[in-house]
């Protein structure tokens, strides 16, 4: 498929939720593959923050009012709308992030298995239920989903649909209007799913996207909305939830990894090979939960690595709208840089290059290849550090106990992928990992994708989950009504206070308060 048209981009311009009667400075966007213009988009203030915000409270009380069920049929005629329009869609994600073909899909695939999920489970998930009163005879009593509000999402560009919109489905479904700011550099994908939206038959106004600078918009969001939901760094993260934390409001953010692969004496060696081609280069190694670690027990070390890299080696580098090319390009110059800086520190240092290394100009401006090192120590910027682009590094280790105590001495805690001789022997080694999902036999996508558990990091990698019940009820408030009924707790008229007060605490915890029992 070709990059979408002028008119296209022209179009989705329209459904950002900034003032056009204004004056507006805009934003070209490029195709990274070329470096071409897409064309441009409003740079959003304060003040659109403020009037979204507003229309957003407006709309949100009558989309509160509806049910559950009623909500989940807008959101399953969405994910129809997503379906018949999914080639558009990754030729839009595409053309903003560079990503592969396959990869573009994946953010098609975790919008639908969002979309089913939710809307599934959203009409028993929110649906009030009794609980056993302080005084079961006198009271009734039932805890309810109330939504937050306003739910603000800020999202990354790594993959700028599925994290911006993958998020707002939950939220939405709880009851909840939206507003979003997408990453500067990719506001098409957050646009192209709000004309979807409203095909689908919900009020524009509910999911708004004002476009932006995160300095700006971001911030103008954060000390507007009744709940945050962020994807990026660590640092930022940090920031947010401070800036949250002093107005008492609820914060949830997926952040960075250093995510590591154990690869057992057992394992099969060309199976986790082949895949780990994927768990690490996956958009180009720009995802929070690829593989940067790989620890491999001495005794099949050389082989896994000789077989690792021939498999990187084999692996199609270029531009594509189809599915013809395995990895695509880094997104910015600033992306381009760290990669560039990490792998030149590294061998200044005494790391030895197996395969890559190199910047492909050829190509495209931003491409890289796909790297592969040795001889990493922590001295190195990414040994401890988040490349967040396309180098893996490998380290022999003696034993298990090993890999996991080296896979577990990190601030970070988002994903792990194990490859061991036995499902069994996997499943030990995954419980002893301090990470938020793990993969056994797999790289990331298996865990990202069972959208009904928890999905997010421990230590500095986040805050709450999406995916699962959790996922949903973030954005819900617990509300707490009890009913008293026949009497109340002051005593009767015709009973005095030291006969009351024993049946009274019989009614509440049982017969063990009776004198005497």
């Amino acid at each position: 498929m070709p990059v979408p048209a002028a008119a296209v981009f022209e179009r989705l311009k329209t459904f950002a939720a900034v003032d056009s009667t204004q004056d507006r400075e805009n934003r070209a966007i490029t195709e990274v593959f070329t470096g071409r213009t897409l064309g441009a988009v409003p740079v959003g203030t304060a003040a659109d923050v403020e009037t979204a915000v507003a229309r957003a409270r407006v709309a949100q009380a009558e989309w509160a009012a509806r049910t559950p069920k009623e909500r989940a049929e807008v959101l399953e005629r969405y994910r129809a709308l997503v379906v018949e329009n999914r080639d558009y869609l990754m030729d839009v994600v595409q053309a903003e992030t560079g990503k592969a073909r396959w990869a573009a899909q994946e953010e098609i695939m975790g919008l639908m298995f969002a979309a089913r999920y939710f809307a599934r489970v959203a009409p028993k998930l929110l649906a009030s239920h009794s609980v056993e009163g302080a005084f079961p005879l006198l009271n009734r009593a039932a805890v309810r989903a109330v939504p937050k509000g306003v739910v603000g999402v800020i999202a990354p560009w790594n993959y700028p649909m599925l994290l911006s919109v993958g998020d707002s489905i939950p939220a939405l479904l709880a009851g909840n209007a939206v507003v979003v700011k997408p990453d500067s550099q990719t506001p098409y994908s957050s646009l192209a799913n709000a004309e979807l939206f409203a095909r689908a038959g919900l009020p524009r106004d509910l999911f708004a996207v004002v476009t932006g600078p995160g300095t700006v918009v971001g911030t103008a969001i954060t000390d507007s909305c009744d709940y945050l939901m962020f994807t990026g760094s660590s640092a930022t993260g940090r920031t947010l939830a401070q800036q949250c934390g002093s107005r008492l409001i609820g914060f949830s953010a997926e952040l960075g990894g250093k995510n590591p692969m154990i690869v057992t004496s057992g394992a099969n060696l060309d199976k986790a090979a082949k895949a780990a081609v994927r768990a690490c280069f996956s958009n180009a190694g720009q995802l929070c939960i690829s593989i940067e670690r790989m620890y491999v027990e001495r005794s099949v070390a050389q082989e896994f690595t000789q077989k690792f890299v021939a498999a990187v080696q084999a692996a199609k580098l270029g531009a594509s709208y189809d599915f013809s090319q395995d990895i695509g390009s880094l997104i910015s110059e600033a992306q381009l840089e760290t990669v560039t800086k990490h792998v030149a520190d590294a061998v200044s240092k005494g790391a030895k290059i197996l395969v890559g290394g190199n910047a492909r100009p050829d190509l495209g401006p931003l491409f890289f290849e796909p790297t592969v090192l040795s001889d990493v120590t922590d001295a190195m910027e990414c040994g401890r550090g988040e490349t967040f682009g396309p180098l893996v590094s490998i380290y022999p280790v003696d034993s298990v106990d090993e890999a996991v105590t080296r896979a577990n001495d990190t601030e970070y805690g988002l994903n792990a992928s194990v490859w061991a001789g036995s499902k069994a022997e996997g499943e030990r080694i995954a419980e002893r990992l301090h990470a938020g999902t793990v993969n056994i036999d797999e790289g990331y996508a298996p865990a990202w994708g069972t959208t009904g558990a928890p999905m997010g990091g421990m230590g500095i990698s986040g805050v709450g989950r999406r995916h699962g019940p959790d996922g949903l009820l973030k954005f819900t408030e617990r509300q707490t009504v009890v009913v008293t009924r026949f009497l109340n707790l002051d005593a009767p008229g015709f009973l005095p206070q030291d006969k009351w007060q024993p049946l009274l605490m019989t009614l509440a915890r049982g017969i063990r308060f009776l004198p005497g029992r």
